[in-house]
């Protein structure tokens, strides 16, 4: 592949998916560094260290998550960004909170800002949803399980918004009883949250 041929295909690759990173490049035997040229070119934005985006591109309201999630494949969208995300808090988080892996790296990323916590065994791996935005597969928890996870985590997100979590959820239809008490057990949660849940039984 010629160098223009080379060019125009990572600008085409960039249009058609809003975001690069230089691995995405490599792996169709583009060199990493035509994302540098064509930011020098002013064809393409650099949002963050190693993560470039389209002048173009048709960026939605949860850009962010796509671009933590890019930059943090491991990562997975909870407590505040998730209950942003599925509409259930009128909290509107500044950082992207990720759930990580116990060993897992530290990312040091700038922008956007990351908000991480350490998650293990099934409250890590289970009710992982993948969401397409912006043609980028972003994985976020279930709504059951985010609510849960705001239980988990009420003391640093605040009883109310668990609260609200819950009330919303359920208002909403977004889970079942059935995946509430489901999330609930894998959060080792279902004692903290039995009064709740019975009350909209």
């Amino acid at each position: 592949m010629e160098d223009v041929t080379k060019f125009d295909a990572a600008l085409e690759l960039l249009r058609r998916r809003g975001t690069l990173r230089p691995r995405d490049l490599t792996e169709r035997g583009i060199p990493a560094d035509y994302l540098d040229r064509l930011y020098r070119r002013g064809l393409a934005d650099r949002v963050a260290r190693g993560l470039y985006a389209s002048p173009e591109a048709d960026v939605g309201e949860h850009h962010s998550l796509v671009e933590a999630q890019k930059l943090v494949p491991v990562g997975v969208v909870c407590l505040l960004s998730a209950l942003r995300f599925h509409g259930m808090t009128t909290q509107s988080p500044r950082e992207v909170w990720l759930a990580l892996p116990n060993k897992a790296w530290t990312p040091r990323v700038n922008t956007p800002r990351l908000k991480v916590v350490r998650f293990s065994g099934p409250a890590l791996t289970e009710l992982v949803h993948v969401h397409e935005l912006e043609n980028v597969a972003v994985k976020v928890y279930s709504p059951a399980k985010t609510v849960a996870d705001a239980f988990k985590y009420r003391n640093k997100i605040g009883l109310d918004v668990a609260l609200e979590a819950l009330r919303d959820c359920w208002k909403q239809r977004k889970a079942t009883m059935d995946e509430l008490w489901h999330a609930a057990k894998i959060c080792r949660m279902e004692n903290v949250m039995r009064p709740y849940l019975e009350s909209l039984a």
